[in-house]
């Protein structure tokens, strides 16, 4: 993996549960990691589900190997949130691929 083709800042994170100071649990979004990637495709497709019209947009990211990576976790990226779909090992932990979809909700600071 070419390190000039990561040129995309990436960050992951996982939905995690904590106790607050009164000890009841408070589940929230932590970061694991910011990496940088490669875009390798992106798409954005309207479609028409049960609740109305949707825009979708798919994007596959390539990064270097992180272990414990899984589909529950999720990615940001331009100040979207994505849901990560698919991952790929790249030959023998040398980097995974990352088929993401994003409906449009964006991080709010």
């Amino acid at each position: 993996m070419k390190a000039g083709r990561l040129d995309r800042e990436i960050r992951l994170e996982r939905y995690t549960e904590t106790l607050d100071e009164y000890g009841a649990p408070r589940f929230a979004w932590t970061e694991i990691d910011t990496v940088a990637a490669e875009r390798i495709e992106g798409s954005t497709t309207a479609m028409l589900k049960d609740f109305g019209a949707s825009d979708e947009t798919v994007i596959v990211f390539r990064l270097r190997f992180l272990d414990g990576l899984t589909n529950a976790d999720r990615l940001i990226h331009d100040g979207l949130i994505f849901k990560i779909n698919q991952i790929k090992e790249i030959g023998r932990r040398k980097g995974l691929e990352l088929r993401c979809i994003s409906t449009g909700n964006g991080v709010t600071a």
